[in-house]
């Protein structure tokens, strides 16, 4: 079992509330990610439910006990952090097993609960090395078994990947989702990288200013996000925002942008948004004018960034292989908006049902 709860989880430094109030569940072998920018109170989350931070108010229940005054060793919870951690004199073996040989385990049993994480983590030719002789990926799978070989309830992750380069990101990210298929443990994983939530997390609680501001499916967030900073934190290119024209004499393509995305809003809507993959570009002299600012072209897809007559910000479009190369900057182009997919917020940023 692994069920974490949290009641009206509070944390406070002296007068400053950086934890506002949380509740919380992850379900027994749900893989739950922590997402939202730096500061936002995700790790803080994270190491109040491994008790390596007091809670000011509130309660942590861990399959049901009241953790709140356990010693972190004895919650059942493993961390692993961003920086790997591990004694540089022993040998990967050692560094794996070192927990156990401080509880009291004899050398064969330690060898033998040693070599069987090795082989789940694909690493048995790599006991007998010295993390100076490990690649970075090597490094953060070893402390990774040497969370596993402890058995917790729930596995705890700070930012694990954070020190990879890109390509070793992409290879831990699916090492790790498929570790948690095979042990079927609980997982509770911080991440400010939108794409490690989306691609890795059963569910995701997107923090900000020390507070929840949604909980739920990755596709459930990305296409009906509770509000304007949800719909802007998820989603690259960022989604784009445009606000209802100040009076009817503002500039025709401004206007006509508002009108194809919020004609069937109500009339609360302050702010209508559309994701880039959604904002398509029309025939030759058809649709809404726009200039392109600058193109990024990335293989299979462009990234195109617009100007359209009116409108503060930048519109981002993304175009699929075989358009990309018909468009290129300061051109001028089409935009046909599919209203389909279209949201509308209201003065306090909140979604409006459509």
């Amino acid at each position: 079992m692994g069920n974490v709860v949290l009641q009206g989880v509070r944390k406070r430094y002296g007068a400053a509330e950086v934890i506002c109030g949380i509740d919380l569940e992850v379900k027994d072998g749900e893989f739950m990610v922590f997402v939202g920018p730096s500061g936002c109170g995700k790790s803080t989350t994270l190491r109040m439910i491994a008790g390596l931070d007091e809670i000011s108010q509130g309660d942590i229940l861990i399959d049901g006990v009241r953790a709140n005054d356990l010693h972190p060793a004895d919650r059942g919870a493993a961390m692993v952090f961003q920086s790997y951690a591990l004694y540089p004199h022993m040998t990967v073996a050692e560094n794996m097993g070192f927990s156990l040989r401080m509880a009291g385990v004899s050398k064969q049993e330690r060898q033998n609960q040693v070599g069987r994480i090795a082989e789940v983590l694909r690493m048995s030719e790599l006991l007998e090395r010295f993390p100076k002789e490990l690649s970075g990926g090597q490094r953060q799978r070893v402390a990774i078994g040497r969370a596993i070989v402890r058995k917790p309830k729930v596995f705890l992750f700070d930012e694990p990947l954070s020190n990879l380069d890109a390509a070793l990101r992409v290879n831990m990210r699916i090492e790790l989702s498929r570790l948690h298929k095979e042990l079927g443990t609980t997982m509770i994983y911080v991440t400010h990288d939108q794409v490690e939530a989306m691609t890795m997390g059963d569910r995701i609680a997107v923090f900000n200013k020390g507070r929840v501001e949604q909980l739920g499916a990755p596709m459930e967030l990305y296409n009906q996000p509770a509000n304007e900073f949800v719909a802007t934190f998820l989603g690259a290119p960022r989604i784009n925002l445009i606000d209802r024209p100040a009076n009817s004499g503002a500039h025709p393509p401004h206007q006509a942008l508002w009108h194809a995305l919020a004609a069937t809003a109500p009339d609360l809507a302050q702010r209508a948004a559309l994701r880039p993959e959604h904002l398509m570009l029309a025939p030759a002299g058809q649709g809404i004018p726009a200039k392109v600012v600058l193109a990024e072209h990335l293989g299979d897809v462009s990234i195109l960034y617009l100007r359209v007559d009116g409108v503060g910000d930048l519109l981002n479009a993304k175009i699929t292989i075989g358009h990309q190369a018909q468009y290129s900057t300061g051109q001028t182009v089409g935009l046909a908006p599919d209203a389909n997919w279209a949201l509308t917020f209201d003065a306090d940023g909140r979604l409006l049902t459509r």
